[in-house]
């Protein structure tokens, strides 16, 4: 099987968003030696750093780097949904995507990650382009995403109250603990 994952949250080191990603994606390619994992990592000005990572060496893991800024592919995936992940990285079978665009999928199953719900308990208290920026890539999960991982059962409390999202398409991961 190969499975792609958007990593360009990982831009944000050191960040609960990162932190978090990057624990899943090595306890996934540690735990899984038969399967391929594509890498997706995007950001017009940061690169990604392969160095703080166990998989270097891995000939199962290859990254795919692109210069589009956020902007960009907030216009092209969460307003427009236009582009399949597979144009930029090949043919996948599952496309796991992180927190902040939605890509369309030819083919692949798509999973996707989630972090909190502030956006709909407290958009008050986020910046509005964020609010607006997420609730679209939700609206996407919630039509496209075989399963959704939750981070906490807080999070998956608040993603079937508040997205309306059946409890059989949600998963509650802790990866590395």
């Amino acid at each position: 099987m190969k499975i792609g994952i958007d990593i360009s949250q990982l831009a944000y080191a050191n960040t609960g968003v990162a932190n978090y990603l990057k624990s899943l994606i090595e306890h996934l390619i540690e735990m899984d030696k038969d399967d391929e994992f594509v890498l997706f990592f995007s950001s017009m000005r940061r690169t990604f750093q392969s160095s703080g990572f166990n998989f270097q060496s891995n000939p199962n893991v290859s990254i795919k780097q692109f210069k589009f800024p956020p902007t960009f592919l907030d216009l092209l995936w969460n307003k427009l949904h236009v582009l399949p992940i597979e144009n930029l990285i090949g043919d996948i079978d599952i496309f796991i995507t992180s927190d902040w665009t939605e890509p369309p999928a030819r083919k692949a199953k798509k999973i996707t990650i989630l972090y909190d719900l502030i956006v709909y308990r407290y958009p008050q208290e986020t910046a509005a382009k964020i609010v607006e920026t997420q609730k679209r890539k939700l609206a996407w999960v919630k039509r496209e995403s075989t399963k959704v991982l939750c981070i906490s059962e807080a999070t998956k409390k608040d993603a079937i109250q508040l997205l309306e999202i059946e409890k059989s398409r949600l998963d509650v991961i802790y990866p590395g603990i």
